[in-house]
């Protein structure tokens, strides 16, 4: 296991989140195992009850941390349903975690268009072929749907389904963990205020 150390004063003295997120998630490219930008994201049902899955983060500034998915997929329409989610990150590795969470919007048709166009041919046919967290008869008849969206766009430019789109948590707080000996551990949580970020550090 690689591991790096923390700056304490960066940890601690730093007043900017997105500074110090960028950093971790550097830190995590450089030596978790593979998607160092995979996060755990919860969302809850219409009847309050949890739900979290992987996913993986596609891009983060000052605006917020983006993922892309199915819109009508269950994540989908219970974000669009309350528009809150949050995220966790976790790198083993590196012995840290990273917790958002806050409101959501859906990111520009501009933006989704743009990231959608970068991603690999297949992973396009699939997203208009996946009836994502609907039931499915069998694999054939997943098999079966991608033949035919491969057909369909034999030729030429693969358009963004209108139900395929992008998610922005734009963070009302984000808290800092790093690990310690004997679960005496590093918590700073930065809140957002109309003033800018507050930090606040927590007992473990």
């Amino acid at each position: 296991m690689v591991t790096i150390a923390l700056n304490e004063s960066d940890f601690t003295e730093s007043g900017d989140p997105y500074r110090l997120f960028g950093e971790w998630l550097a830190d995590a490219e450089g030596s978790e195992p593979n998607d160092p930008n995979a996060t755990a994201l919860a969302t809850v049902d219409a009847d309050g009850m949890p739900n979290v899955r992987m996913v993986l983060l596609k891009g983060f500034d000052e605006r917020g941390f983006v993922f892309y998915t199915n819109c009508e997929s269950i994540k989908g329409r219970e974000i669009l349903s309350s528009m809150k989610a949050a995220m966790c990150f976790h790198w083993k590795s590196l012995r840290r975690q990273v917790r958002v969470r806050g409101p959501v919007e859906q990111v520009s048709a501009e933006e989704a268009d743009a990231y959608f166009a970068s991603r690999p041919r297949g992973s396009r046919i699939g997203a208009w072929a996946s009836k994502q967290s609907r039931p499915l008869e069998s694999r054939f008849a997943l098999e079966k749907a991608v033949a035919e969206h491969t057909a369909k766009f034999a030729i030429g430019a693969i358009p963004r389904p209108d139900y395929w789109s992008g998610l922005r948590i734009i963070p009302d707080s984000i808290e800092f963990w790093h690990d310690r000996p004997f679960r005496l551990h590093d918590r700073i949580v930065f809140t957002r205020t109309d003033r800018g970020w507050t930090k606040t550090r927590l007992y473990p």
